[in-house]
């Protein structure tokens, strides 16, 4: 009975051990280079990021200039410029609203969740963290 139960924790340690592996192997890695990101912008000076659905390009913070996304009032999405599939500082993704294509191979992405709606990129947009503090914007990684 004892090696039974000695057997049943092997294979058990075994299956959980697997199974954590085989989660961690399906997080999607951004193919974009990490590049420290802490930018912080005010909605008093970009008051287009105050109306649902506008969107706004800024160069120079992440690897290719940052798009800051506002879905509805209060809820930002940041993303990274470079486009997934030209993965190069000068082929990026230009944005208009909530959708924005790329400047070299026009693969379009839609900035909730910055996934491709037509490509020939496959990955998603590199996303950023947002974080609201009265009337400024932080993004960062």
């Amino acid at each position: 009975m004892k090696q039974l139960i000695l057997r049943s924790g092997k294979y058990l340690f075994f299956f959980v051990l697997v199974l954590l592996l085989s989660l961690s192997c399906n997080e999607i890695d951004s193919q974009i280079p990490d590049v420290p990101v802490a930018f912080q912008v005010s909605l008093i000076t970009h008051n287009e990021l105050t109306v649902p659905g506008n969107s706004v390009y800024f160069p120079g913070p992440g690897f290719g200039g940052l798009i800051i996304y506002c879905e509805m009032e209060g809820s930002y999405y940041a993303f990274d410029a470079a486009c997934t599939n030209e993965i190069n500082s000068s082929c990026r993704v230009d944005s208009k609203g909530a959708t924005g294509t790329c400047s070299c191979c026009e693969s379009q992405f839609i900035f909730i969740g910055g996934s491709v709606v037509k490509g020939p990129a496959s990955a998603p947009l590199k996303q950023y963290n947002v974080s609201r503090f009265g009337d400024m914007l932080r993004v960062y990684n």
